[in-house]
């Protein structure tokens, strides 16, 4: 089965070349990559998921010809078939100097020269696949560290702990850049404490959600007795970064709606988060707000990082008061930690401060939530339903604080 990437900013002509395409090769796996929305393609990405490339050029414009050069100048990057706005006279063989396998013309596509392309691209790019993967060195790149892990090609380390390490990789089998995070070896199956089993069955039902505010996993599996997952990776950063450069009221609001949207997801599948945070909340390009790093797999963290250190895990500026003090959680703790995210978001300073964490987490059980400047009083009842002290005075659920955030937006729409 074929895979392609399709790249056009036109819904029109991405239309008609996945009707061609449907034709010529009915089992193919067509991804679109729309420039004005997602943006160029990531520098460090090599296409090794992809058979060929289908480029549409933009009318009146040289970004196309900026765009054939840049991915034909990568190493090892899959043959690119050109769609150009307009052709005459030596613009075919200009193009195809300038890296292109073939070209057509958007004005009428000529079906059996795709046909012919499409085949002259699959057969060159498995002969390509081929020599380099009788290189010597070929398979390093799917190590990292002492782990092979086939079908995902390691391009940095981002980060490491005490139970994990976290690399940035190209995926083979989704074609894409993703996170990939590779655990410690797996606990012998006839220990007593079963929380890794527990996390990675977590993680399966993280995956099955199918939620625009819930991060893409992707895979999960096992090599060499070391657990890994991959998923979404974001190139637009977390939420640190954007509480740094200031929100507006309203779109802290709007950004709200979706945590607690991503929030009522997992939690019906009965899915703690545990350790929100702003670095746990990450934006895609397009703006959406996504959840990510849930539940177990912090729970396990947690149990490591205390048996080792004896030391409270994590940052408290954002625990609920029972979690700070050890106690049973639920759905509310989380309502809780998105209640002070929010309140940071507004103001840009978190509500509890103190020189050390037991002093910070004392606050959250005792001292009172510092008022919001006059022009943001209007979120004062939402947080006030967030952030009590006892979860029995919190909103319910997720879902009453979208409600709660919807009945905000809905006067402020109408004043």
């Amino acid at each position: 089965m074929p895979r392609i990437l399709l790249i056009d900013d036109d819904e029109r002509y991405r239309r008609l070349y996945r009707h061609h395409i449907s034709i010529l090769a009915a089992d193919a796996d067509v991804v679109e990559h729309v420039p004005s929305r997602d943006g160029q393609l990531p520098a460090e990405l090599t296409g090794a998921g992809y058979d060929y490339v289908i480029l549409g050029a933009p009318p009146g414009s040289q970004s196309g010809l900026s765009w054939l050069k840049d991915l034909t100048d990568r190493p090892h990057f899959p043959p690119v078939i050109y769609v150009a706005e307009t052709l005459d006279g030596d613009d075919a063989a200009d193009l195809e100097q300038r890296g292109a396998i073939g070209v057509l013309c958007k004005a009428k596509i000529d079906h059996a020269r795709l046909r012919e392309l499409m085949d002259i691209a699959q057969a060159r790019r498995r002969e390509e696949v081929k020599l380099y993967r009788q290189t010597p060195g070929a398979e390093q790149i799917y190590r990292f560290g002492d782990i092979m892990i086939r079908g995902e090609r390691c391009i940095r380390q981002l980060a490491t702990s005490a139970l994990s390490t976290v690399y940035l990789a190209e995926s083979e089998k989704v074609g894409r850049l993703v996170v990939l995070k590779v655990f410690g070896q797996v606990p012998d199956r006839t220990e007593k404490n079963n929380t890794f089993d527990r996390f990675l069955q977590e993680y399966q039902i993280i995956a099955g959600i199918a939620h625009p505010n819930v991060v893409r996993i992707y895979d999960l599996g096992v090599a060499d007795d070391h657990a890994y997952i991959t998923m979404e990776y974001f190139r637009a950063g977390d939420l640190r970064m954007r509480i740094r450069r200031g929100l507006q009221p309203g779109l802290a609001g709007h950004m709200l709606r979706q945590m607690a949207e991503a929030l009522a997801a997992i939690h019906s599948v009965g899915v703690l988060h545990r350790d929100l945070k702003p670095g746990n909340v990450m934006l895609r390009e397009d703006g959406t707000i996504v959840l990510i790093d849930f539940g177990l797999a912090k729970q396990v963290e947690l149990e490591a990082e205390i048996t080792a250190t004896g030391e409270i895990f994590g940052t408290p500026y954002y625990m609920s008061p029972e979690q700070g003090h050890g106690r049973e959680v639920d759905e509310r703790s989380d309502i809780y930690s998105l209640g002070i995210i929010f309140y940071e978001m507004l103001t840009g300073q978190k509500p509890f401060l103190a020189p050390t964490p037991m002093a910070v987490i004392y606050k959250h059980s005792h001292a009172p939530l510092p008022a919001l400047p006059a022009p943001m009083r209007q979120w004062e009842p939402v947080l006030a339903g967030m952030l009590a002290k006892q979860p029995a005075d919190r909103y319910a659920s997720a879902r009453e604080v979208v409600g709660a955030v919807d009945e905000v937006l809905r006067r402020a729409e109408q004043a």
